[in-house]
């Protein structure tokens, strides 16, 4: 797990609200306050749809051979714009966080691109943590495995991942 200052907080946020950087991303969860906490929970509710489908709810890839796979999440593509509308206004909010993961295909596409030696099935979760509070922005990453290991290859491996994800898309 590493934690990140982001220096550049306005860059980060066009980023994240108006360009397609964290598209990819389900969200666990999100909580922006301003003048009330809108809480997000995440989970996606299919049967919204009348066909029981949305237009666009498989997963996005993060590498070429990702599978595609039905997630009880939403992507931040899916709600990214009523984000945007909360944050809308001369005022910062007063804090938000958004906890991000990847799908169970990026997952697994991740432990074949690192070659690393883990069930994908054993592994619960890799997550982005972005949280501004007190006007600062800090991005925090995390994993949870199904088994208890002192092995921390995969911590490693996200996070260095993070980072270069971060370094590609000019947020270091």
């Amino acid at each position: 797990m590493i934690a990140l200052q982001i220096e550049h907080v306005g860059s980060f946020m066009n980023q994240l609200l108006l360009k397609e950087t964290f598209d990819r991303f389900l969200v666990s969860e999100a909580q922006i306050t301003t003048f009330t906490t809108f809480t997000i929970d995440g989970q996606s509710h299919p049967e919204f749809y009348e066909d029981g489908a949305s237009e666009d709810t498989g997963s996005m890839h993060i590498g070429r051979d990702a599978q595609t796979h039905r997630e009880p999440l939403v992507r931040w593509k899916d709600i990214r714009s009523f984000c945007v509308q909360i944050f809308k206004g001369r005022r910062l909010p007063l804090s938000f966080r958004f906890v991000f993961q990847l799908s169970s295909g990026q997952i697994r596409w991740f432990m074949e691109k690192n070659e690393l030696n883990y069930d994908p099935d054993d592994v619960l979760g890799l997550f982005l943590n972005i949280q501004y509070r007190n006007h600062t922005l800090t991005v925090t990453t995390g994993s949870s495995l199904r088994t208890f290991t002192l092995d921390r290859t995969i911590d490693q491996a996200w996070d260095r991942y993070v980072q270069n994800f971060f370094t590609a898309c000019g947020l270091d």
